[in-house]
């Protein structure tokens, strides 16, 4: 038995072991991911054409037309299967969650993927699975849990850890090693498009329930990714991507505390860089942030994962790169460990080592990071199967699930002011106006599967009935009846079934 694949002996020694016997090429392949999705297929989710005022003349490569900012550099520069997995492979991304697929199906799928990618090294090291988890698992058929907003409301931390560990129990049973949740981001202007991500405004009410979920997640074997390292939410004028012009006092005493608390008193495994500079230095290149604070000062010991595509952003957005054999060097030799979602930037370190852009030292740091959480994660056992321990008929909406969801959901509410009305006499009738309550997937947040994919595969589309979703909400027949106990609004989504403007997709090979 080789020693980096015998679980007997000290993971440092195994970690070293490994390290000492893989070449350049493999040791990078380690740091780099892959996303199997339709290259064709829109992404994240532009605005659909024909909404605007000029039906059908929307065209998502305009920049009028995209939720993402920059949305039209995704497909830019992206490798294929072959190339990104030829040596070994980091991260595979969202496998279960970039289509409406079944359990069945996505197991099916990783387990296909993680063989060819052992099949792929010479040392037979899979790769971490990661998925979206913030308001749930993010897939078909899965819970849907309150936005984070919600949690903020509640005050519950034990909740929001039980909440979690929900969350965690299925992302373990699937398979899955990594979710990338929660937001620590405090809020400072309400005009940022993505506060209902956040718990709101308050530095310790944010790190108290963010440190929470990431024990419930953990308790479960999976790592809780913190996002997003670090004044994220502070852009000029709430403007997504914009500059932070913020000082040191206020970084310190704001928007750092939730993540010191999480790292310090929760353990976390795994950081994500944030999109934004901080008076003119991005993130993905700071050394002070990635380093000397995360690491030196809190001793945070982990993973730092890439925001998606935000390596390459350091060239394409905040033009503090040349070229992607930079732009990979900065984010590197800064602390950033793994490229997500796929390898653009980062295949592109061999001719950053060789231009003297980055030392085998610095390279062979961030590899050690990964090599050590696959052999936390048990991936690098000798026993290692793609398919232990998954489990392919997973209940991801169980009643168990529900319960927690509709207590949050309870939890949540506020009562503001009561002129009289309540409680409802007998017989009292109530009337909701206005342009919310006619689409459900208003109640649910913007990382739930129902809107974070569905929403491309037939509009109002939900999968799922509720009953009090208007019948245009919903598709005509249900997998299953839905809980009579809540609607979903207070519970979450009940299971879905596939979108009737899709037919089923078999797994595809790899490109």
């Amino acid at each position: 038995m080789n020693t980096w694949n015998d679980p007997s002996l000290p993971v440092g020694r195994r970690v070293d072991a490994l390290l000492a016997a893989m070449s350049r090429e493999e040791k990078i392949h380690q740091l780099a991911s892959f996303w199997e999705r339709d290259e064709e297929a829109d992404v994240p989710a532009p605005e659909p054409a024909g909404t605007g005022e000029h039906d059908g003349d929307a065209d998502a490569s305009d920049p009028a037309h995209q939720v993402a900012p920059m949305e039209d550099a995704f497909k830019v520069g992206r490798q294929g299967w072959e190339k990104s997995t030829d040596g070994g492979l980091g991260h595979l991304t969202r496998v279960y969650g970039t289509d409406p697929i079944s359990v069945a199906e996505g197991a099916a799928k990783l387990e296909r993927l993680q063989r060819d990618v052992v099949s792929r090294n010479a040392f037979g090291i899979p790769a971490i699975a990661h998925e979206e988890c913030l308001t749930g698992f993010t897939a078909l058929g899965a819970t849907v849990y309150p936005a984070a907003i919600a949690w903020g409301a509640t005050w519950r931390p034990a909740l929001v850890e039980r909440m979690a560990g929900c969350i965690g129990a299925d992302l373990h049973a699937v398979g899955v090693h990594q979710g990338l949740a929660p937001l620590l981001d405090v809020v400072r202007d309400y005009r940022w498009g993505r506060v209902e991500e956040t718990c709101g405004e308050d530095p310790y009410l944010v790190g108290t329930l963010g440190t929470a979920y990431v024990r419930g997640l953990q308790a479960q074997g999976v790592h809780a990714t913190l996002k997003h390292f670090v004044a994220y939410p502070a852009s000029k004028a709430g403007r997504n991507h914009a500059p932070v012009s913020m000082g040191v006092r206020e970084l310190e005493d704001v928007m750092l505390p939730p993540f010191e608390m999480a790292v310090r008193e929760g353990g976390v495994a795994g950081v994500m860089n944030s999109y934004s500079d901080i008076d003119g230095e991005p993130v993905a290149a700071s050394r002070h942030l990635l380093t000397e604070v995360l690491r030196e000062r809190w001793g945070f010991a982990g993973t730092v994962v890439s925001d998606y595509w935000s390596v390459r952003f350091l060239e394409a957005m905040h033009h503090v790169a040349g070229d992607y054999a930079h732009a990979a060097a900065l984010a590197v030799r800064a602390g950033l460990d793994v490229e997500l979602p796929e390898t653009t930037c980062y295949s592109h370190l061999g001719a950053a080592l060789d231009a003297g852009l980055l030392t085998e030292a610095e390279l062979d740091t961030a590899v050690r990071r990964v090599l050590t959480q696959k052999a936390e994660l048990g991936l690098l056992d000798a026993d290692w199967e793609p398919a232990s321990g998954v489990d392919p008929q997973r209940d991801l909406d169980s009643p168990g699930n529900r319960a927690v969801a509709r207590a949050m959901a309870e939890e949540s509410v506020v009562l503001l002011k009561n002129d009289g009305v309540l409680p409802l006499a007998p017989g009292a009738r109530l009337a909701v106006s206005g342009p919310v309550w006619e689409d459900v997937r208003s109640f649910l947040g913007c990382y739930s599967f129902p809107n974070h994919v569905l929403s491309r595969d037939g509009g109002r589309t939900t999968g799922w009935r509720s009953a009090t979703c208007p019948r245009r909400c919903a598709p005509p027949t249900p997998a299953r009846p839905p809980s009579t106990r809540a609607s979903a609004s207070s519970t979450g989504a009940p299971r879905t079934s596939r979108p009737p403007s899709r037919p089923p997709r078999p797994p595809r090979s790899p490109s």
